[in-house]
């Protein structure tokens, strides 16, 4: 455990959200993504009339897709500390150094990090089953953490 960080947790009377309530958060943000990436493809998606043509509209549609994602998780969290989904959990994103919203880069960094979590398996988001401050490998590159709001 890091003391000096404990100490600035206790100090500001920050308290560590929880992985329920992280996971939920991201629940709602890849559905809010989903539903608007369907809307967005709609026209294409009806016109498809195989499986096949279905999975290749959404491998032909993936970089977009991941753009759209860090798009908004950028935006968001550099703007309100939060993602929807966040903002509906009641937790939000901070950078350790400050306490305050990331940074444009900070909340780049973390959104192109998630990206790189979820292509690795998922791996960056178990990572922070282990750590005592449940941080995962994007907190880790953007130095922020997620606390409760």
């Amino acid at each position: 455990m890091n003391e000096q960080l404990d100490d600035v947790l206790d100090r500001e009377h920050l308290t560590i959200a929880s992985l329920r309530a992280r996971s939920a958060a991201f629940a709602i943000d890849e559905i809010l993504i989903s539903i608007l990436l369907f809307i967005v493809l709609w026209d294409s998606i009806t016109a498809a009339k195989t499986t096949e043509a279905i999975i290749g509209l959404t491998n032909h549609f993936l970089l977009e897709f991941m753009a759209i994602k860090i798009v908004y998780q950028t935006f968001f969290t550099m703007q309100y500390g939060a993602t929807l989904g966040k903002i509906a959990m009641k937790i939000r994103v901070i950078e350790v150094k400050t306490l305050s919203n990331p940074s444009f880069f900070s909340a780049f960094n973390r959104a192109v990090f998630r990206i790189v979590s979820e292509a690795l398996l998922y791996l960056g988001f178990v990572w922070a089953l282990l750590d005592p401050y449940r941080r995962s490998w994007h907190d880790f590159t953007a130095k922020t953490m997620v606390v409760d709001a």
